[in-house]
């Protein structure tokens, strides 16, 4: 299989909203990257909105996470989300999260080059 990615993921297993006006979803989330994340598609959700917010807690903490994301694919029960835009609060922690667990900064450094250099091209 041909392997896409371009940023690192990492399996984190953490009770998740969705949310897209006054509508909430529980879900799951089960990995995340800087460029996105997926999650099960919960039993209600209806037809996919545009856009939607991911929000999630770090685990042990208070911090929450939060991302405008639109879904890329559906299958098996389990979306895939693309980040279209994440707050500078909630990229930090989500970049020092991916670090602690990754065990590679730089790593993470190019990899936020990278997303900058994407978001600059559009």
């Amino acid at each position: 299989m041909d392997e896409r990615r371009q940023f690192s993921r990492l399996n984190l297993t953490s009770d998740a909203k969705l949310i897209s006006g006054d509508n909430r979803w529980q879900t799951q989330l089960l990995d995340i990257s800087l460029q996105g994340a997926l999650v099960k598609q919960p039993c209600d959700f209806p037809v996919a909105p545009e856009q939607l917010t991911l929000e999630f807690m770090i685990h042990d903490s208070d911090i929450c996470v939060q991302m405008r994301v639109r879904i890329v694919h559906q299958k098996n029960q389990l979306l895939g989300l693309a980040c279209l835009h994440i707050d500078v609060e909630s990229i930090s922690h989500l970049r020092r999260l991916l670090e602690l667990n990754l065990g590679d900064a730089s790593l993470l450094d190019r990899e936020l080059e990278r997303l900058f250099s994407i978001s600059n091209a559009d």
